[in-house]
């Protein structure tokens, strides 16, 4: 075999705040994973939430939904934040690969210009993402 080209994963980078440990209850409220890149449910991005979301310093809001949602899970700020909407089935045959390249460049062109995403939405949906 000839030498094959090994994988090359980007670092993570340095993470110099405290953590806390995970507690259950706190999968009602938005996680820093990353600096800058937060998750969490629905809630975390409805009006009575703003001054948590300026607070933070979120710029950037990726809402990920089912399309029978879309009457009541939607950008409540578009004046503030800017959004990216997906509308994807919750069940176990979606093809949801093809959605993270945009996500992917989403999220990127947030963090690369200083700013803050917080991605919300399905639960299944969040527990894969890249």
């Amino acid at each position: 075999m000839e030498d094959e080209p090994k994988l090359q994963f980007p670092s993570l980078p340095d993470y110099k705040e405290e953590t806390l440990d995970w507690a259950y209850p706190m999968r009602r409220e938005m996680q820093e994973i990353l600096p800058g890149l937060f998750l969490g449910p629905y809630s975390a991005a409805m009006k009575s939430k703003l001054p948590v979301l300026e607070k933070l310093g979120i710029t950037h809001i990726v809402c990920v939904r089912q399309d029978i949602e879309a009457n009541f899970i939607k950008p409540n700020f578009p004046q503030k934040f800017r959004y990216l909407v997906f509308d994807i089935a919750d069940n176990p045959v979606e093809n949801i690969i093809r959605y993270f390249p945009r996500m992917k460049e989403f999220i990127d062109g947030c963090l690369q210009n200083g700013g803050k995403v917080l991605v919300h939405g399905n639960e299944g949906f969040l527990e894969v993402l890249p």
